[in-house]
């Protein structure tokens, strides 16, 4: 029983207390309302405190890159999320009302909870561990301050195609190269920020090195350590770097590296970076001034940076400049000197700046002018962009290469030079080695030429085989050569409207003088002393008309004089006492009708008499024992040649008598001209250009003599003329009957064959085949136009044991009648046309189809071009001996351009209803030309392929 009272007194107890402290707790709860409040109000005010203090702490670190630790974040988002409350219950006081208990209860709790909070909150902000990562990890892209290329079309067009590389798998490795200044750094800084920007960054981190001219490895690794946030460290070698920045970069799913300005190959695996093969993904962006960087480094794609066209050129210039270069005195001249900038970049820039704020016209005026004679006296282009332009010609190496870039400046301006007229400057100069034979010396100056091109410090000219310097990169050379440096000290005074030389602007230690296209009427008659002087250029100085023969006795060391385009008449007897003369330049003189007399120039290499109006070959030529090159090309009035003159000239390499009214003669055909049969005893001539009253009859050492030819054009008839060609053996026919037996070794010696206005074709063929056993592997283009065909039957059962043109690329034929197909004229011969890749037939009103496929020609795997024009009874391109309209595989899978124009047949009949494309080759069309009905009336085998070629037709002019 007592042990049950025990119980029963326990269960009463204990509810009885616990009731007691609730009631106590919440009397107290109510009671401590007020005090509790003021303790809110001065606890959150420290921890707001705290909140500011730890926020101006974060975005310092965020500053510094550094990130922030996730419990700081954590935080001051509770903080953050806390202050409404506090808000909250200072707006609406809980009730001080005892009447009211329950709600000042409720309103007190809520105090008692948030000073709690609060309490835990400053206790959690003191954040021993401080409040950065201790392992930073590196922002994807970090912005990189400079100027942009905003509103500039031309650089904006090369960062986008930079950009879609950057998303192409096929290419890791891209080189961006251009001319100095020319804003390389400026694309591609551009290119860094907007993949911050924006959300094409596909990149991990982007890395941003500059490596500069004197590349430094160790320097260029801590510019990547430190991108990274990896320690650095002075005493650690080049090898110990590499290896923590490979296993750093490996560890990254994708990096971006750019490295500005490289001036020379960087060993990547030296370096430390992975391979871009081999970290699938990471990309390599380099901007350097030289393509041959591109190559050594071993780029996958090339972006030429290019310069600014002229809008954009001023549009930089006047935003420099400011306002001043639009006021209405100043503009033509402010026009003017952006103009001369050409473009770069960083001459606007520097040109615009130096002229900023100058009011006055004649500032503006003398700036031009100072800079048409490329002085470099505009404030800042000297430092700013004539020395850094100059590091490019210091980088030149080689023999000889920077005085052959020198040389290009004694152009003028905005000048195309045919590489072909440069080299030969070069070559007379000695720039080039002199024991090298022609075609050698040629390659090895094209050589020069695509290395100054891969450095850009030249340019492609404005025609095919020329080339041009940027006007400030001449400007740049001008300075060079101003100066005794390099022992290449130049007066250069090309393109200037002078009337007459300033004899006081030679000097003793001048090696070059150019007055070239300057307009002299006169030259002065005294004597002047340049005794080292090498090269004279006075071409293209119409109106004087004379040589004082006091002028040239000075020039005692002259190598080169070029008189090209004037209006001399003579030349003076001073200029038989330039011993070292090795090039005479008289090209275009048409008043010049009598050789000089030149005997005694000894040292005399290139003589060049294109265009004069000589009419006979003479004047001592046959004296000039080193003569490596005589020009003769458009002599129109030339009719003689003595026998002996040219077979004297032992060390000839060159005979160009392109254009020429002069005729060789074979041998037996006149008595007192040179003979073909006497050019064949040159055993150092290398290219020959000729035109032949008939064909040579050749024995097989003639042959070989022509085989060793490097290049030639031999032009047979009296209608023949010369022909643009890209072979270098060619020979052209006209007016001669193909039955002569020595017809057939024009086929065999040449790699271009024309033949035009001949008769006999068809029994031309015929003989082929007869007296030939193997094909004519050195035949690559054939033109056959107006040449009549007989009316007698072919040999039955006449045909080649194998195809007698396995190697031919071109074929032409114009206004052949008497012919239904290709097929049928050279039916005999075996043709299966395997590496043909043009064919071209106009005029031959009687060709039903080009060609027969099936047996022989099953395809045409190398065709591209096909172009058919006034050909009137033409039903089809392709006869198939099946009878089907269309082969079951494409006839011509890589056919590019086809041009079809004024086949009536095509157009009444509609014959043509299929196109021979499938849609495997329809990808290699870049043109198809036709009448709108013709096209409208084809058959497709499925619509996709007509789909995809429609782009590509472009209805024909009626």
């Amino acid at each position: 029983m007592e042990v049950l009272a025990a119980a029963v007194g326990a269960l009463v107890v204990t509810p009885a207390k616990l009731l007691c402290n609730c009631v106590c707790s919440k009397i107290n709860t109510t009671i401590n309302v007020q005090s509790n409040l003021d303790d809110v109000e001065k606890e959150m005010k420290s921890l707001t405190d705290r909140r500011k203090e730890i926020i101006h702490e974060t975005e310092a670190a965020k500053k510094e890159g550094s990130q922030i630790r996730a419990p700081i974040i954590t935080w001051l988002e509770d903080v953050k999320e806390l202050q409404p409350r506090v808000n909250r219950i200072h707006e609406n006081k809980p009730s001080t009302c005892f009447l009211n208990f329950s709600k000042r209860y409720k309103g007190g709790r809520e105090v008692e909870e948030i000073l709690k909070n609060i309490k835990r909150l400053l206790k959690d902000g003191k954040f021993p561990q401080g409040l950065v990562d201790p392992t930073r990890v590196p922002r994807a892209v970090e912005h990189i301050p400079g100027p942009s290329i905003q509103g500039q079309t031309t650089a904006s067009k090369a960062l986008e195609k930079t950009m879609k590389l950057l998303s192409d798998d096929r290419f890791q490795r891209i080189g961006i190269w251009g001319l100095g200044g020319v804003g390389k750094t400026t694309m591609v800084r551009t290119l860094n920020n907007e993949l911050k920007s924006t959300s094409r960054n596909i990149f991990g981190v982007i890395i941003w090195v500059t490596v500069s001219k004197n590349l430094d490895m160790k320097q260029v690794q801590t510019q990547i350590a430190l991108r990274l946030n990896l320690e650095t460290k002075m005493e650690e070698s080049v090898e110990r770097m590499a290896i923590r920045l490979h296993h750093r970069l490996m560890n990254e799913e994708k990096y971006l590296l750019i490295l500005d300005d490289v001036w020379q190959k960087l060993d990547l695996d030296s370096l430390g970076v992975p391979q871009p093969d081999v970290h699938k993904g990471s990309k390599i962006i380099l901007t350097t001034r030289f393509m041959e960087v591109c190559r050594k480094m071993m780029t996958d794609v090339e972006v030429k940076v290019d310069v600014l066209n002229d809008e954009e050129a001023w549009q930089l210039f006047s935003q420099k400049a400011g306002d001043v270069a639009h006021l209405e005195g100043i503009k033509p001249f402010a026009e003017a000197i952006a103009r001369e900038c050409c473009g770069l970049p960083l001459a606007i820039i520097i040109v615009g700046a130096a002229m900023r704020r100058k009011t006055k016209v004649e500032l503006w005026e003398d700036a031009l002018k100072e800079l048409q004679r490329s002085v470099p006296s505009v404030e800042g282009i000297e430092d700013e962009v004539y020395k850094p332009l100059k590091w490019s010609y210091d980088s030149l190496q080689g023999n000889n290469t920077k005085s052959c870039f020198l040389y290009c400046s004694l152009f003028p301006e905005d000048f195309s030079i045919e590489v072909s007229e440069l080299v030969l400057h070069w070559r007379a100069e000695g720039l080039i080695d002199e024991q090298q034979n022609y075609v050698d010396s040629v390659n090895r100056g094209i050589a020069l030429i695509e290395n100054l091109k891969d450095s850009c410090l030249l340019e492609d000219g404005s025609k095919k085989g020329t080339v041009k310097m940027h006007d400030v990169v001449r400007d740049v050379a001008i300075w060079i050569t101003s100066s005794s440096e390099d022992g290449c000290k130049s007066l250069v005074r090309s393109k200037f409207c002078l009337s007459e030389i300033s004899v006081g602007e030679f000097s003793n230690s001048l090696k070059r003088v150019s007055f070239m296209n300057s307009h002299i009427r006169s030259l002065p008659n005294c004597l002047i002393q340049c005794p080292e002087v090498s090269t004279l250029l006075l071409q293209g100085s119409c109106p004087f008309e004379e040589i004082p023969g006091r002028f040239l006795l000075g020039f005692e060391t002259l190598k080169v004089l070029n008189l090209s385009r004037t209006n001399i008449r003579s030349l003076p007897c001073s200029i038989l006492l330039l011993g070292n003369l090795c090039a005479l330049f008289l090209r275009h003189c048409k008043y010049i009708e009598v050789v000089p007399l030149l005997g005694s120039l000894s040292k005399l290499q290139i003589l060049d008499l294109c265009g004069t109006s000589i009419r006979k070959l003479a004047g001592e030529i046959e004296l000039l024992s080193n003569l490596r090159q005589l020009d003769l090309s458009y002599t129109r009035k030339l009719k003689a040649i003595p026998t002996g003159i040219i077979f004297r000239l032992s060390c000839l390499e060159v005979l160009d008598v392109t254009n020429s009214s002069y005729q060789f003669l074979v041998k037996g055909e006149e008595e007192g001209e040179t003979t073909f049969e006497e050019l064949i005893q040159l055993d150092g001539l290398l290219v020959l250009s000729i035109k032949l009253k008939s064909i040579p009859l050749l024995s097989s050492d003639d042959l070989s003599w022509i085989n060793r030819l490097r290049r030639f054009q031999i032009l047979i008839g009296p209608t023949a003329y010369t022909f643009l060609t890209t072979h270098d053996k060619s020979v052209a026919v006209s007016k001669i009957d193909f039955t002569q037996d020595s017809i057939l070794q024009l086929w065999d010696i040449s790699n271009s064959l024309v033949l035009k206005n001949c008769s006999n074709l068809n029994l031309m063929l015929d003989n082929l085949v007869i007296n030939t056993d193997v094909g004519f592997i050195g035949l690559k283009s054939l033109t056959i136009e107006r040449c009549t065909i007989t009316k007698s039957c072919p040999v039955r059962g006449l045909a080649a044991c194998c195809d007698l043109l396995p190697n031919l690329e071109e074929l032409t034929l114009g206004h052949l009648n008497r012919i239904k197909s290709i097929s049928e004229l050279f039916g005999q011969l075996g043709l299966r046309f395997l590496k043909l890749k043009s064919i071209e037939v106009r005029g031959s009103s009687e060709m039903k189809y080009l060609l027969s496929c099936g047996h022989i020609i099953q395809t045409l795997p190398n065709l591209e071009v096909i172009k058919v024009s006034f050909c009137w009874a033409l039903k089809e391109l392709f006869n198939y001996d099946s009878g089907q309209n269309m082969a079951p595989d494409p006839v011509v899978p890589k056919l590019r351009t086809l041009q079809l124009e004024d086949l009536f047949s095509l157009r009444i009949l509609g014959s043509l209803r299929r196109l021979p494309f499938t849609i495997q080759n329809t990808g290699t069309i870049k043109e198809i030309k036709g009448e709108s009905e013709w096209w409208d009336a084809l058959l497709w085998d499925d619509d996709e392929t007509k789909t995809s070629l429609l782009p590509y037709f472009h209805p024909a002019m009626r």
